[in-house]
């Protein structure tokens, strides 16, 4: 009986030592491919994420600042730091229009000139991160009103762009010159943003077909543009510009009419009318109830007029008739559609080659169109609409229309201003006028010729090399696979030892 418990004892003892021994938890080797097992997964997905995460896109920036006649406004861009075809892809970010006038008419209180831009700068600080400042471009471009002060006195226009450059030269950003562009640049570029906010560009160099790009109609208070491409070549070199944008080269017409700007015209007309030396002024081009006392010299100190002063007095009565037809008569005298040394001339002696394609009108043509609803319109339904409105008391309008008189007054005229010059000076025809598309923005970006600046600017950029992942895919690939088979050999170990049969006692002892 003893011999028989003391054999049972020993097969106990054997039997827990051997289950302890077979045990894989408590064997160091085991243990240890456990620890290995883990950390190669975690390395596996680290890897894998790590290489995988999405890349921070680098983003440049660049500020321009429109000077115009009547106003300035500042545009932010930005654009991926890697180019297309050596041309930046430029978006407008932010807008801000400066308080007060043009610059040029700082000419005499110099100080405001530079002063008026911080606001808008102080904005741009805001915007533009912090590290990007140094290397964000600024530029000036003054346009018409700075033209034609500069025309009038050079060292006035040069003294009001000294005090622009003092202010911006203060900001952290990388200032490249302010400066007076000429009208076929500001034609030229207005262009070129037409078409690249279109896609016109874009479908370039995404290797479709070779697009018909559009052509731009541009009206701001001083000077008014036209840029196309032509069927045929430019006869005129003075309004021939070649530009190459995404690997294309483009041959466009362009001109720019100085003193035929919204303002300019009406300054001209009102001359034009006040050439039969009467002190009170009867004009169809203002609505009928329309009375309002105007300086004589508001008009004749502008240098587009040619006219001689004809009346003695300091002001002049000026009265609205509220004729469309009569009021038409009155802006062509502004025009000289008669004198051509070319195949073909638009207005003034300026040669124009054959209209072709489609047109964005934007800025003034825009925002004259829009408020009298025809932005839509055939050129019939043009001249009907704006016969009813210009022959609307003045007291009418003034009660339907909630906007600032200094614009609501103008709306006949400015009307009839941009029929003549559309029709009269551009020659388009009611066959071609639906090819005409009154623009105000595309897409989230204003159409002007800021952007397309810019977008011409950044071939001038150097592009910077693009973030990569930390590891190139061959290395990447080979590191997962050998992850992966360590992996499979550790599981393999493991399921080896997890597969052993644990210790049991003979049948013939139990």
């Amino acid at each position: 009986m003893l011999v028989i418990k003391e054999q049972k004892w020993k097969f106990t003892c054997l039997n827990r030592h051997q289950m302890k021994r077979r045990n894989p938890w408590h064997t160091p080797l085991i243990i240890g491919l456990t620890v290995l097992f883990v950390l190669g997964i975690i390395a596996l997905v680290t890897t894998a994420i790590v290489q995988n995460k999405p890349l921070e896109q680098k983003l440049k920036y660049g500020i321009v600042l429109d000077a115009g006649s009547s106003h300035t406004s500042l545009y932010i861009y930005e654009w991926p730091a890697e180019k297309q075809n050596n041309t930046g892809v430029v978006r407008q970010l932010y807008v801000c229009d400066v308080e007060g006038p043009g610059i040029s008419s700082y000419s005499k209180k110099l100080e405001k000139a530079g002063a008026s831009l911080q606001n808008c700068m102080e904005k741009a600080k805001e915007i533009i991160p912090e590290r990007r400042h140094s290397e964000t471009p600024v530029y000036l471009g003054a346009t018409a009103g700075m033209r034609l002060l500069r025309k009038t006195n050079t060292s006035a226009s040069e003294d009001v762009l000294s005090s622009v450059q003092k202010v911006l030269q203060g900001y952290p950003f990388k200032f490249e010159g302010a400066r007076i562009i000429t009208g076929q640049e500001e034609g030229a570029y207005g262009w070129i943003t037409v078409n690249y906010l279109s896609k016109k560009f874009e479908r370039v160099w995404q290797l479709f077909d070779h697009p018909q790009p559009i052509g731009a109609l541009d009206l701001g208070g001083a000077s008014t543009q036209i840029t196309f491409v032509p069927k045929e070549d430019v006869a005129s070199e003075e309004n021939s510009l070649h530009f190459r944008l995404y690997g294309t080269n483009y041959n466009v017409y362009t001109h720019s009419f100085l003193c035929y700007g919204k303002d300019q015209a009406l300054n001209l007309a009102l001359a034009q009318q006040l050439q039969e030396g009467n002190d009170t002024l009867y004009d169809p081009c203002f609505n009928k109830g329309y009375y309002r006392k105007h300086n004589v010299s508001a008009i004749y100190s502008s240098p587009c007029i040619w006219q001689q002063k004809t009346i003695s007095q300091e002001t002049f009565s000026h009265h609205g008739t509220g004729d469309a037809k009569k009021c038409q008569e009155s802006v062509r005298k502004i025009f000289n559609f008669t004198d051509c040394s070319w195949p073909q001339c638009s207005f003034n002696g300026v040669y124009q080659p054959t209209l072709h394609g489609k047109f964005g009108a934007f800025s003034a043509f825009y925002f004259v169109m829009d408020f009298l609803n025809l932005t839509k319109s055939t050129l019939e339904e043009f001249k009907n609409q704006l016969e009813s409105y210009c022959s609307k008391p003045w007291a009418e309008v003034k009660n339907n229309y909630k906007i600032k008189e200094k614009y609501l007054r103008e709306y006949c005229f400015s009307g009839t201003y941009i029929l003549t010059l559309l029709e009269s000076g551009y020659n388009f025809t009611s066959e071609n006028w639906k090819e005409i598309e009154f623009i105000k923005k595309i897409g989230s970006s204003d159409a002007g010729w800021t952007l397309g600046y810019m977008l011409n600017l950044t071939n001038m950029i150097p592009a910077e090399a693009p973030d990569t992942p930390p590891l190139s895919h061959a290395c990447y690939v080979f590191m997962m696979v050998i992850f992966s088979v360590l992996l499979l050999v550790l599981l393999f170990i493991g399921l080896k030892c997890f597969g052993k049969a644990r210790c049991r006692p003979p049948k013939e002892i139990i």
